[in-house]
């Protein structure tokens, strides 16, 4: 999956000539904190409500305001991973997405990764989760995969996050095609690894809303 994939053609940008009136109707309409703003196909950054209430100014050009996010962009082969990665840096729910020669292609929200990650075989196939401690230097996905296999299972697919307590360790979310996780849980123990969390799926489909709760805590978002 990469940025030109899920493009969002519902959100479009505003110009700089128009006017935080219009920056407020659209953002409400579109329900958005965040709109592009764009100049000959250049991105200049993103307006919020929070901005243009600073400024008390309703008919003030956007061109005028300090705009935010303008490195909040991505090219649109840009795998998702990478997008989830600049929309954290800023602290922003829209990305930009650019063409090879810089210009404004359009936008990605990050519930459009949401659902597009809820779409996945990854996602939709029936298993549990584990989530495990360990330290980076211990780290062998080949290692845990092998114990996994050993109980006639597979990872689907796995998340490494840094622990914010300690960078010197990490948490490794897997997702596995099994839904009883007893003995998978007792292999890896019997290994020393620690086991901090621990999700299993039901078998009935689930809701959308339901599998985006699911991917929130699989991806520790």
């Amino acid at each position: 999956m990469v940025a030109a994939d899920i493009i969002n053609a519902m959100i479009p940008p505003l110009k700089a000539t128009d006017d935080a009136h219009k920056a407020m109707v659209w953002m409400e309409e579109f329900r958005c904190n965040h709109l592009p703003v764009i100049e000959d196909k250049v991105l200049l950054g993103f307006i919020s409500e929070a901005i243009i209430l600073e400024e008390n100014d309703i008919e003030k050009k956007l061109s005028g305001f300090k705009l935010v996010g303008k490195d909040c962009v991505v090219n649109k082969g840009s795998h998702v991973y990478d997008i989830l990665r600049v929309a954290g840096d800023h602290k922003l729910e829209l990305v930009a997405v650019l063409n090879d020669d810089g210009g404004y292609e359009g936008v990605i929200t990050v519930q459009d990764i949401m659902t597009s990650f809820a779409q996945t075989a990854a996602v939709q196939a029936p298993g549990g989760i584990l989530i495990l401690s360990l330290n980076f230097i211990d780290y062998s996905l080949a290692e845990i995969s092998r114990l996994v296999e050993e109980n006639k299972a597979k990872i689907l697919s796995s998340i490494v996050v840094e622990d914010p307590l300690d960078n010197q360790k990490i948490k490794l979310t897997i997702k596995i095609n099994q839904l009883d996780l007893t003995r998978i849980v007792a292999t890896l123990e019997r290994f020393d690894y620690k086991i901090i969390g621990r999700y299993q799926e039901d078998k009935k489909d689930f809701q959308d809303k339901d599998r985006l709760d699911m991917l929130m805590r699989y991806l520790n978002i």
